[in-house]
């Protein structure tokens, strides 16, 4: 009798742990893209050099962010910020570490 109870005792603290650890394994975990722009073959005292960089940060925005469907203006939209957001980010980062020859990491979270 007294090892049924523990049994049941017992299984009974497990579901209700169960139970109030399950939302929290439920919520999905944020995505993150990342993208890496090399600078190290680039001459950034040249105009072209810096133009050429600021086209590879652009380009890498948009592989992070993700380009959605033409009928999902929501996803677009949130696109259009990720990228500017991205973008802001980027460009000030790129002015420090591309001097060194450091790459610049693009990310965003999706």
């Amino acid at each position: 009798m007294l090892k049924a109870l523990k049994i049941t005792l017992s299984a009974f603290v497990a579901t209700v742990a169960l139970i109030k650890v399950a939302p929290a394994l439920a919520e999905p975990m944020p995505v993150q893209n990342v993208s890496i722009v090399r600078t190290a073959d680039l001459d950034l005292t040249s105009a072209s050099g810096r133009a050429q960089l600021d086209h590879r940060i652009v380009a890498a925005a948009y592989d992070v962010c993700g380009t959605p469907s033409d009928a999902d203006l929501v996803g677009k939209n949130v696109a259009r910020a990720c990228r500017a957001d991205v973008l802001a980010t980027a460009r000030s980062q790129s002015a420090q570490l591309a001097g060194r020859g450091t790459p610049i990491l693009i990310a965003a979270a999706r």
